[in-house]
């Protein structure tokens, strides 16, 4: 089974540096939205419960004796940067936020699916908790936002058709 716990930990930094990523994305979205109070505090309530899937999984490095990967990390929060700042340059920008978040949230579900399955196999329970915990929600936030893009598009529509901030 070493390779299948190579493997295990390797997915695990993965999902850690995406954790992190997602941390960063969040707060930058939650500093600009504006005219969505519904999406903005849906992305709030979203950043507190990925800050405690940065933990567990942290738990989980420690538990496994593994460092975190600074360098994987530090390239995720400038790729998470280096996004947020883009939203800058474009007229809808919410509608931006809406697609990229929808597209790592289906993301984030298939890493924690592919370690609940991994964790399984290695007979690790405690992983598989964690991983299902951190699943559940995902999910949520993903049927959050599978619920809510149409209604935000047409506000978007209105807003912008009658002038008023509409990107953001």
């Amino acid at each position: 089974m070493t390779h299948a716990r190579d493997n295990f930990i390797t997915w695990l930094r993965n999902a850690h540096a995406m954790e992190e990523q997602a941390v960063t994305l969040l707060t930058a979205q939650a500093r600009r939205i504006e005219s969505y109070p519904d999406l903005k505090d849906r992305v709030l309530e979203h950043l507190e419960e990925t800050r405690g899937h940065v933990a567990a999984l942290t738990e989980m490095l420690e538990k496994f004796a593994v460092t975190t990967p600074t360098f994987k990390d530090m390239t995720a929060k400038l790729a998470a940067t280096a996004q947020g700042v883009g939203g800058l340059l474009v007229s809808d920008e919410v509608i931006k936020t809406m697609t990229t978040a929808f597209a790592f949230e289906h993301t984030e579900i298939a890493t924690y699916k592919v370690l609940i399955a991994a964790a399984d196999e290695l007979d690790e329970p405690e992983a598989v908790a964690v991983f299902e915990h951190i699943l559940s929600e995902e999910e949520d936030m993903a049927e959050w936002l599978n619920d809510n893009i149409d209604s935000i598009t047409r506000i978007f529509l209105m807003r912008d058709e009658r002038d008023l901030q509409a990107k953001r």
